[in-house]
């Protein structure tokens, strides 16, 4: 599992841990079910709390089984329902142009590895979903856009493209989105963004690919070389901060206020959205509050430590997996 839209497990009750886990392991037995065992790799936080929202209020299947042994992968999911199986073939879809855009960045021999393996599970999710496809598609293009553009507001950049994103989730609940369940999906993926970017600000400096954080640094298009004829004098233009980069951590502490004050802002917006969301929901709001008012903000705070290991694609998952594995 991955993904920044985990519990405070500590402060869980045991049935609201019972309930999480029945997601997220149902989850992984959906996309099985659906998109064959290679595809449960592509199993994350932020798409299991996803579920658990729409399912709570859209769903025909909130009762269900929880799974009962640890080597379960290869078991049938107990909620089979029309939305459970378009929140897996729309996961499997995210997970395609994640590796489109991480190929963009940087061409890996891993990444075209990982799209090989995927690629069953790919091409079903298209050929079934091809309108979530082309969503998704459109959100990537959009945001590489903003890219070249040489956007440096972290904020707009990842609420354009939580708007997209959220369009699929739409029409997977049946059309029926109230305006605070839009917002709370973009604001959502809007945090993400945003925590991602400060997770990846070593990688994306030393790879030269872009970070709205790094764009809005000046000197960092300096040390990049040609890197600002590619997104524009506005990048080179709109820096607030100085000095040279040396890492991420003291990066973030020279920049603390500004970034404390974009993250604490997203979320009091996610919040607010879903204490509204929340009153149409049925079932499991004890494990929602707990991500949302407790989970969120603590991740949030050990990404700015530098204490976070979440990182939100399949690669990263897969390299983080790899480095642990050596250093044991």
């Amino acid at each position: 599992m991955f993904g920044y839209t985990l519990p405070m497990y500590p402060r869980l009750s045991a049935n609201d841990l019972i309930d999480y886990r029945r997601y997220y392991c149902e989850a992984c037995h959906g996309l099985r079910d659906s998109f064959g065992l290679i595809s449960t790799a592509a199993v994350n936080y932020d798409m299991t709390f996803n579920t658990i929202v729409l399912n709570s209020i859209y769903g025909d299947i909130t009762d269900f089984e929880s799974t009962k042994t640890s080597f379960c992968v290869f078991r049938g999911p107990y909620a089979k329902s029309d939305l459970m199986q378009k929140m897996a073939g729309y996961t499997v879809l995210l997970t395609k142009w994640e590796l489109v855009d991480d190929d963009y960045d940087k061409p890996s021999p891993r990444t075209k590895l990982i799209s090989l393996a995927m690629n069953r599970a790919i091409r079903k999710a298209e050929e079934l979903y091809p309108e979530y496809d082309g969503i998704v598609g459109e959100g990537y293009r959009r945001l590489r856009e903003m890219e070249l553009d040489g956007c440096t507001d972290a904020v707009r950049m990842g609420t354009e493209f939580g708007r997209t994103l959220s369009r699929p989730l739409d029409d997977i609940s049946g059309g029926g989105f109230s305006e605070h369940t839009a917002d709370l999906f973009e604001h959502l993926t809007s945090i993400v963004y945003i925590m991602d970017a400060v997770d990846d600000l070593n990688d994306d400096y030393l790879d030269g690919t872009y970070n709205p954080f790094l764009a809005r640094y000046s000197d960092f298009m300096e040390d990049r070389g040609g890197l600002d004829a590619a997104y524009g004098d506005a990048v080179c233009n709109s820096g607030r901060c100085s000095g040279k980069f040396k890492n991420r951590d003291d990066f973030v502490n020279e920049n603390l206020y500004e970034i404390t004050g974009i993250m604490n802002s997203v979320i009091g917006n996610l919040q607010n959205s879903y204490s509204q969301v929340r009153k149409e929901m049925e079932s499991c709001v004890g494990v929602t509050d707990n991500i949302v008012m407790l989970g969120i903000p603590e991740t949030a705070k050990n990404v700015l430590m530098g204490r976070s290991n979440a990182k939100s694609s399949v690669k990263n998952s897969l390299n983080r997996r790899k480095a642990e594995k050596s250093s044991s």
